[in-house]
């Protein structure tokens, strides 16, 4: 066990070091500076809290001396430098003791006094809630029940993909044990013996609104952590003692990982608030009070231990393959998605794919049996799924995380943080809309484009055909954010060359010409339809323009202004609730003041049932039989 030393000064006092020659017989003393420094944690959390109005300093206080504990003899970590290989990883998954996590990064020297009094002032960094926009944290948290199942992700990746010796420690909060992602975390963690993981339960009894279900039953988290392959260790979580060697413990134990059940009290160290009801979430009523009964303001100094000196594992890249399809054969988009992903992984060694169980249908499987030592297999856990690559793009790999687009609506929360983490991580949901036939509404993704288009700073792709889906896999890979690729279950028509191109934002053009009268927009399976349909209002003497909107987030405005302008009616056409999808991605692109074009917006508007993919897309009214009909109604109207 690496002690970190501890340099004190109060109050402009002396220096004094303690170093790791007082690992074999340590002194009141040694004890005492452990204690100091939660009580620095404490102090600097209340003042924190009180210049900004507002925070969290009760939930930081119950969890101080863990921290203090953890940042001066256990954690590893060069501060100068976040992206050493070798860093232990620290993930607040309660989010709200962020004035705890502030606290400690200046008691290591990361920041300084003058900027955690900006604590949740407009422009700093240390928001309510961490993100990274501090290079010392992986992911946001804050919305609870989400650290945990990250931290198994960068475990995960330590063990398979880094193979490096780092730890994760999570802290966590008693009341978030009621959230399922926390239990898909205990679960998937134990199973994978991922021993390099330790969760600290901070178990200060009171919640937002009173008592958590377990209170100070420390035996009950334990039972339920231990059926999970867990080991567990049950301490008081103000003993400094105990808590170094519940560290230990967890250092030393192989093969499971640890948590930490700790006892606290909630506002510890000041009478008026320690384990009452009604503070939470509220600075302390009296500050100047309260640090006097901490015992005044402290200048302590960590110089945590450094992380050892190792090497980042090596990510070569080779020229990219992509499969190639014929021209009028057919392929079904969500085949041609694991074929590209199977070659994405033979050119990129940093591309790691993450299933849910539906490898099969999804055919991410194409890639598992490639590169076996890169697929990742979550079981049917969407958040452990989503989260899992958010733990592994954290350090620094480019995880493509697929299953049914239906079921990714478990995990919309994930999804949500991932873009406040401003997280890079590629999604891909199958079986999407009606058209996936007898399984019925229940496996039908059909909200899922509102949902990704919602996602600040997301792209949202809809291929139509097999090469067009090749392509933007390749593109997603190196997209910003979080990026969304829908595929359908069926065969399709191939409609492009293998070389033709599809920049994001972009669109084609599938069918044009000077006397066009009517503009159909479709995307995916529907693009099929409005092909149809256009060959057969021909026939009747209307010319149709048809535009593939493969991208629509972000979405190609121009040409469908151009189109506008032309033929001054517009149809869109989608697999999808009218709420959210390729029909509001076309309507705003004329939400800026400009003249709007007669608009008609064929949708799933009634609930579907089990039947062909056919007679789904036409009880839809979504088919080209559909699609003419309503553009002869548009094309009579603007007459």
């Amino acid at each position: 066990m690496a002690w970190g030393l501890i340099r004190i000064s109060r109050c402009g006092g002396p220096s004094v070091g303690y170093s790791r020659q007082s690992r074999v017989r340590r002194s009141a003393m040694d004890l005492e500076q452990l204690r100091e420094l939660g009580r620095q944690l404490r102090v600097d959390a209340v003042r924190a809290a009180d210049a900004a109005g507002s925070g969290h300093p009760t939930s930081s206080m119950s969890a101080a001396d863990l921290m203090a504990v953890l940042l001066a003899r256990h954690l590893q970590y060069s501060f100068d430098r976040p992206e050493h290989p070798g860093n232990d990883h620290v993930i607040f998954s309660k989010g709200h003791a962020s004035p705890l996590l502030y606290a400690a990064y200046k008691a290591a020297g990361a920041i300084p006094d003058e900027e955690l009094l900006t604590f949740r002032k407009a422009g700093s960094r240390l928001e309510g809630h961490p993100t990274p926009v501090l290079p010392w944290v992986d992911v946001a948290t804050g919305s609870l029940g989400q650290g945990l199942p990250v931290g198994a992700g960068v475990a995960w990746a330590g063990k398979r993909l880094d193979r490096l010796p780092y730890r994760v420690w999570v802290l966590c909060g008693d009341s978030e044990l009621a959230e399922g992602s926390m239990w898909e975390a205990f679960e998937h963690a134990g199973h994978e013996r991922l021993d390099n993981l330790t969760a600290v339960i901070d178990v200060n009894r009171l919640g937002q609104r009173g008592p958590t279900r377990h209170e100070w039953d420390l035996d009950a988290y334990a039972r339920r952590i231990q059926s999970f392959g867990w080991h567990t260790v049950e301490i008081d979580g103000h003993d400094v003692t105990a808590i170094d060697e519940a560290y230990a413990e967890a250092r030393s134990t192989a093969l499971r990982p640890t948590a930490i059940i700790a006892r606290t009290r909630k506002g510890s160290g000041v009478q008026a608030v320690e384990d009452r009801e009604g503070f939470h979430g509220k600075p302390l009523p009296d500050a100047a009070e309260a640090i006097a009964e901490l015992g005044g303001i402290r200048n302590l100094t960590v110089e945590v231990q450094p992380p050892p000196e190792v090497r980042a594992p090596q990510r070569p890249a080779t020229s990219l393959e992509l499969p190639r399809y014929d021209l009028g054969s057919k392929a079904a988009t969500r085949t041609a998605y694991g074929q590209a992903l199977a070659a994405l992984g033979s050119a990129r060694e940093d591309i790691v794919a993450v299933d849910g169980e539906v490898g099969d249908s999804t055919r991410t499987e194409f890639f598992g049996k490639e590169h076996p030592d890169r697929y990742f297999e979550c079981y049917i856990a969407e958040q452990q799924l989503v989260a899992t690559g958010l733990g592994m793009q954290a350090r620094g790999w480019v995880p493509f995380v697929a299953t049914f687009a239906a079921f990714l609506t478990r995990a919309h929360d994930f999804l949500r943080m991932a873009s406040v983490s401003r997280a890079r991580l590629a999604v891909v949901g199958s079986h999407a809309g009606v058209s996936i036939g007898e399984d019925g509404p229940s496996q039908m993704g059909l909200e899922d484009l509102a949902m990704f288009r919602a996602i600040h700073g997301s792209t949202v792709l809809y291929p139509c055909d097999a090469n067009q889906t090749a392509r933007l896999v390749a593109a997603l890979a190196d997209r910003p954010g979080v990026g969304y690729l829908r595929t359908t279950r069926g065969e399709t028509p191939v409609v492009y060359g293998p070389d033709e191109e599809f920049p994001v934002g972009g669109s084609k053009v599938l069918r044009s010409s000077d006397g066009d009268r009517v503009t159909l927009v479709a995307a995916g399976v529907t693009v099929h339809e409005a092909l149809a349909a256009a060959g057969a209002l021909a026939e009747e003497g209307i010319a149709a323009r048809v535009i593939d909107l493969y991208s629509l987030k972000p979405a190609d405005t121009a040409t469908l202004r151009a189109a506008a302008e032309v033929t001054g009616c517009l149809i869109t056409v989608e697999d999808h609730h009218p709420e959210g999808g390729l029909g509001d991605a076309v309507a705003e692109a004329f939400a800026d003041g400009r003249p709007v074009p007669r608009l008609t917006r064929l949708a799933v508007r009634s609930m579907p049932g089990s039947a062909t993919p056919d007679d789904q897309l036409g009880a839809a009214g979504i088919d080209a039989s559909a699609v003419v009909a309503a553009a002869r109604r548009l094309v009579d109207m603007a007459k």
